[in-house]
């Protein structure tokens, strides 16, 4: 990568400060790249940047053009996407295969959404039917302006494009803040945008930390709208700032999903779908079906197989042919999901895992981990860990289980197997969750909503409810008749 690295009004430029991000191969633990960090003084830049863009033409482009643009992303991206998914491997630590898919997931986002701005043109000045023929009335749509977004480091391009497909399609400009662990896929979209030639401000990217770089954006008077991505208590603070100017926010964080499984569920089936739901990504992911509530009947067989299954998932560095489960992204997150396994066996029986593996002397490595039976009350059950930690108790009835499913301060993600429909119908609709799977566990797909409720966040991304966090609803009404209104009368 070379100096500098900050992308702002379409140029690579400088910091103000000298300070530096360390780029850390997680399967080793040794720097690959060093990159420049904004502080405050360069995310003004970026967001002036993005207001002067926004103000002198983007915000005034049709859908049609602003999907041509989009368009032009994509492809960039497709003749580059084995490079782009080792990058990520180095960066983030995930296998190649699941970094392969990322690319093309965040490919096809914004490709669905350049079909999205094409619509929007066609929705534009929508009449609207008010019932007194006296008036007449339409519908616009309106960017929001200047979008300031702060994305996670467990899938780094992909929520890139979560954000930055959307709110360019809705004629928003952008202030993308990626974490300060994972920068280098962000900024090849800068890359993306220099090729297309994307107008200058519209994508301005300021890698940098969290308590300057974040902060400063979160809190800058220019930016209309803030888009976050990641803990509960970060969320919080971007909350509290945003509460101060009464500006527009989404917000997408943590999650604690549960996985409710009945006796009567294909057990060949349950397993693998558990399996996915929390090792996958290194159980790195918000929706993480990371408490698996099963049925009393059924818990010795599931259980027996999922150790089983567990002890046999290949660990390794993420680039080595057949890895099923990586590091986890940093050292200081390794040590906090070590310590919450060291704090979960006091109160559960640890039926496997929760160690660093024998073969894997440096990395930052965990072996899948399953515990049996914690106290509800515990932090192992409690707490988001973010981490390859599965966390089991039998339920008797029904109720019990949606009671134990819905007993959460989150309510991003939740999952039900059973072989009988109605059911599990019943019990998907009795969740207390924005996102339920029936007999499967993690499918996202590009065209239907993603949010939680209670503190997994506020709003919806994805599909048509992504283009709207970026968009404003104005009704534009004529009165069209001769007559006098007759309120006042001199």
């Amino acid at each position: 990568m070379k100096q500098p690295t900050l992308y702002i009004d379409g140029r690579w430029v400088a910091p103000q400060d000298d300070k530096r991000i360390s780029c850390i191969d997680p399967s080793c633990g040794e720097r690959f790249a060093s990159l420049s960090a904004a502080g405050e003084a360069d995310v003004g830049r970026a967001v002036n940047a993005a207001r002067v863009a926004f103000e002198v033409d983007w915000g005034r482009t049709t859908g049609r053009q602003r999907a041509l643009y989009l368009e032009a992303l994509a492809d960039d991206l497709e003749q580059r996407v084995n490079a782009l998914a080792v990058l990520e491997v180095r960066d983030n630590g995930k296998p190649l295969p699941e970094a392969q898919c990322d690319v093309a997931d965040a490919i096809g986002c914004f490709r669905f959404y350049a079909g999205l701005a094409r619509e929007l043109d066609e929705r534009q000045d929508e009449p609207l039917e008010v019932g007194d023929a006296r008036f007449s009335c339409h519908i616009r749509h309106e960017p929001v302006g200047v979008a300031g977004q702060i994305i996670p480091w467990n899938y780094p391009l992909l929520m890139a494009a979560w954000k930055l497909a959307p709110a360019l399609a809705a004629g928003a400009t952008c202030v993308l803040k990626p974490s300060e662990l994972t920068s280098l896929s962000a900024l090849e979209l800068g890359m993306s945008a220099d090729r297309i030639g994307l107008p200058a401000g519209v994508l301005n990217i300021v890698p940098g930390f969290g308590y300057e770089a974040g902060h400063a954006l979160a809190r800058h008077p220019g930016v209309d709208k803030l888009a976050f991505t990641g803990s509960v208590p970060t969320g919080s603070k971007i909350m509290s700032a945003a509460a101060a100017d009464i500006r527009n926010i989404s917000l997408e964080l943590g999650g604690k999903s549960a996985c409710i499984v009945f006796d009567d569920a294909d057990l060949d089936a349950a397993v693998e779908w558990i399996m996915l739901g929390i090792f996958y990504n290194q159980g790195q992911v918000c929706s993480a079906t990371s408490r698996l509530l099963v049925e009393e009947r059924l818990a010795p067989r599931l259980l027996d197989r999922l150790v089983e299954a567990a002890r046999a998932i290949r660990i390794g560095p993420g680039l080595e042919s057949g890895v099923q489960l990586g590091p986890l992204v940093s050292a200081a997150h390794h040590q906090r999901v070590s310590s919450l396994i060291e704090l979960g066996k006091h109160g559960a029986a640890l039926l496997t895992g929760g160690q660093r593996p024998a073969h894997l002397p440096v990395g930052y490595f965990i072996e899948p981990t399953i515990f049996d039976e914690p106290d509800t009350g515990s932090l192992l059950w409690r707490e988001e860990i973010f981490g390859p930690v599965l966390c089991v108790k039998r339920f008797r009835t029904e109720a019990e289980a949606l009671e134990l499913a819905n007993h959460s301060l989150y309510g991003l993600a939740a999952a039900v197997m059973s072989a009988d429909l109605e059911r599990a119908t019943r019990v998907a609709n009795a969740l207390r969750a924005g996102i339920v799977w029936i007999n499967c566990s993690q499918p996202t797909f590009v065209e239907a909503p993603w949010g939680g409720l209670k503190q997994s966040g506020i709003g919806r991304e994805l599909g048509r409810w992504g283009l709207d966090n970026y968009l404003e609803v104005k009704q534009v009404t004529r009165y069209h008749s001769s007559e006098p209104w007759g309120w006042y009368t001199p």
